[in-house]
């Protein structure tokens, strides 16, 4: 293991108590020092890289400036989060974030008393703190601190404005710091990114309520000028600038915008914030990436590159000598272009997430017909559902884990209406590193329920280009959900010509005797190696790829039902009411009773980890599947799983 040594006053601080033992003077040196200590951690271990330099010195004035952890502090998403865990007791620890085992990569209740609240996805930081600040306020503790550190692609969410709305006629003591570096992970997009921007041109206005402010400070009972000069700024603001009014017509008095990368600058604003009472936002301006120049050139790249190389900057990547499968994020995104070129009605729909679910190809060939709306998945699916009243076939791309945020227009937009709007699900299953904010354990579970929905999962890139061509045609007029892993696929030759697959239809992967396994999605190639390593070992499972969770294959359930009397469901997905749920149902309702040993992932939350690492901790990898064939057989036992671990803060998890 490298050992990353931190600078001499890093060094020195082991929780924010040492940080406000230093004079104000020190702070910029610290930033430096912290600043470092990421970049040389991050290229060694991996993680999350751009959101955190470019807050370094906005985490070492909040934590200078507050009493955390009597203060509460929530960092909304948390990718910006590691300088705060560096300096609140976890340097030391810190090589192991998102490791198996390790730290959270986001801010985590149980690991820390100064993680005021558990985030991972966006825009929950003012709903979260407006509720911290009222409890205190109710509680008579008045003492307390409450500040929500937002980017401005994350104030695009609904649930952001949904709290603004509330805190500005709340009178909560509380302080929202806007993070403006332009960037979510891909460029921000929207009317506020355009607004913000205009906010930041209005030098005139920022110069004169700097020097009024200082002024005001140097005078006697500078409280009392102040509040009167509060009076008078909001009629001063609309003549400097037209634009200046959005958060204090909310309610919230506005300060800033002011510089991200001025630490003394920033911890004396916070301090005086702290003394006034009520909603407020501070606006800053920041760099995502600051200080490493590759970082602030390339900002999407660097969101969490992998490790690199810190000086020549080269980012390891692995290299293979014989052709690789690709990941299912390309296959749907080169495979969308191609099936647009095929028909005119199809478009692409993707909340914030170009880069990741590839959609990118389709923006930069058809811009027309591809659009990323933001941080707003209730509204991109509701935009797909208006979409589809008028003929179109829309491609609604939306990570499992974040499709959960618009669920509600999913029934109400689209099911209810019998809209054809293709969900592609994309990072279903357990995700890895990002941990359980991330994985997509649900969809299976949460979308078979819905009527009118067809709910699927393809085995390998070739079912996933033809359940997509499926989707789209004229006959296909109902819902259709498609979900798909993170990462790789199968098939290095994966760009097969399209062929329509009957909806609700499965298929025979291999003949076998005594037990079948069923299985949906991916995780049919771990049943299938399992499959090869019983061989040896003179069992034959058979195997079936249902394909559909909803509408079942009724047929081969019959015919499997009629052969077998031992059955094994494989799924990346919840157990509770899932793919494995509904065959039980199916079995159920027609009076079948085989035994059934379901495996996917358990009724609980699933921690971070390599994906590999988690699914042989839920069993249902190849050595789990070939555990629960060789125990249904009657040969050995299988072993207890899921496998306890000791989380890092130092409980077990069962």
């Amino acid at each position: 293991m490298d050992l990353i040594v931190p600078g001499p006053l890093l060094a020195q601080i082991d929780t924010p108590d040492d940080l406000r033992k230093l004079p104000i003077e020190q702070l910029p040196q610290v930033a430096a020092e912290l600043r470092q200590f990421i970049i040389d951690d991050v290229s060694i271990y991996g993680g999350h890289f751009g959101a955190s330099l470019g807050v370094v010195e906005l985490t070492v004035a909040l934590h200078w400036a507050l009493n955390t952890p009597d203060d509460q502090l929530v960092w909304d998403v948390g990718h910006q989060a590691y300088g705060h865990k560096i300096l609140t007791g976890r340097r030391e620890q810190f090589h192991t974030n998102r490791k198996y085992g390790g730290l959270s990569g986001f801010p985590k209740r149980s690991e820390s008393e100064y993680d005021a609240f558990g985030v991972g996805h966006s825009s929950t930081s003012i709903s979260a703190t407006l509720g911290m600040a009222i409890a205190s306020r109710l509680k008579g503790e008045m003492h307390r601190r409450h500040v929500a550190v937002i980017g401005d692609g994350a104030m695009t969410a609904g649930l952001a404005f949904e709290a603004l709305n509330h805190a500005g006629v709340s009178g909560a003591n509380m302080l929202v710091i806007l993070n403006d570096n332009n960037m979510s992970i891909d460029p921000n997009v929207g009317a506020l990114k355009e607004y913000l921007t205009d906010i930041t041109t209005s030098k005139t206005w920022n110069r004169m309520r700097d020097d009024v402010w200082n002024l005001l400070g140097k005078m006697p009972y500078p409280k009392a000028q102040r509040k009167m000069a509060a009076k008078i700024e909001a009629t001063l603001k609309g003549m400097v600038s037209g634009s200046a009014n959005l958060f204090e017509a909310l309610g919230m008095r506005y300060f800033g915008p002011i510089d991200g990368h001025h630490v003394i600058k920033l911890a004396e604003t916070i301090k005086d914030l702290a003394q006034i009472p009520g909603p407020k936002l501070l606006h800053i301006k920041t760099v995502k990436g600051k200080g490493y120049e590759l970082a602030e050139k390339d900002q999407t790249l660097w969101h969490a590159p992998g490790t690199f190389d810190k000086i020549t900057g080269i980012i390891n990547k692995k290299h293979s000598p014989v052709p690789e499968p690709p990941k299912y994020q390309d296959v749907f995104g080169l495979s969308i272009i191609e099936l647009a070129e095929m028909n005119p009605k199809i478009m692409g729909i993707t909340p914030a997430m170009p880069s990741g679910c590839s959609l990118k190809y389709m923006m930069e060939q058809m811009p027309d017909r591809a659009l990323d709306v933001g941080i707003a998945e209730q509204h991109a699916v509701t935009l797909s559902a208006g979409l589809a009243t008028q003929g179109m076939k829309v491609f609604c791309n939306i990570y499992s884990s974040f499709m959960q945020r618009g669920y509600d227009m999913v029934i109400h937009d689209v099911a209810i209406q019998k809209l054809p709007v293709i969900f592609c699900l994309d990072r279903g299953g357990l995700v890895g590193d990002d941990g359980p904010t991330h994985h997509g354990a649900f969809d299976l579970a949460f979308m078979r329920c819905i009527p009118n929905m067809v709910v699927s999962a393809p085995m390998n890139e070739s079912e996933l280009r033809n359940l997509m061509y499926t989707a789209q045609l004229e006959e296909t007029e109902v819902p259709f959900c498609i979900r798909y892993p993170r990462g790789q696929g199968v098939m290095p030759q994966w760009k097969t010509p399209f062929e329509k697959i009957e909806v609700g239809t499965g298929r025979r992967i291999r003949s076998g005797e005594e037990i079948a396994i069923l299985s949906i999605g991916h995780p049919g190639n771990f049943a299938e190696a399992a499959c090869k390593l019983l061989e040896s070992e003179g069992l034959h499972p058979a195997l079936y790829d249902l394909r559909f969770v909803k509408p079942l294959d009724e047929n081969l359930l019959h015919e499997i039902a009629a052969r077998f009397s031992k059955i094994i469901t494989v799924e990346d997905g919840s157990v509770m009411g899932g793919f494995g749920s509904a065959v039980l149902e199916f079995f159920a309702a027609h009076h079948y009773s085989p035994e059934v040993r379901m495996l996917g992932i358990p009724d609980r939350f699933v921690e971070h980890g390599k994906p590999e690492e988690l699914q042989h901790e839920c069993g249902f990898d190849a050595a789990g599947i070939c555990a629960a064939v060789r125990d249904m057989w009657g040969l050995v036992p299988v072993e207890p799983l899921p496998v306890k671990r000791q989380s890092s803060n130092g409980n077990m998890l069962n």
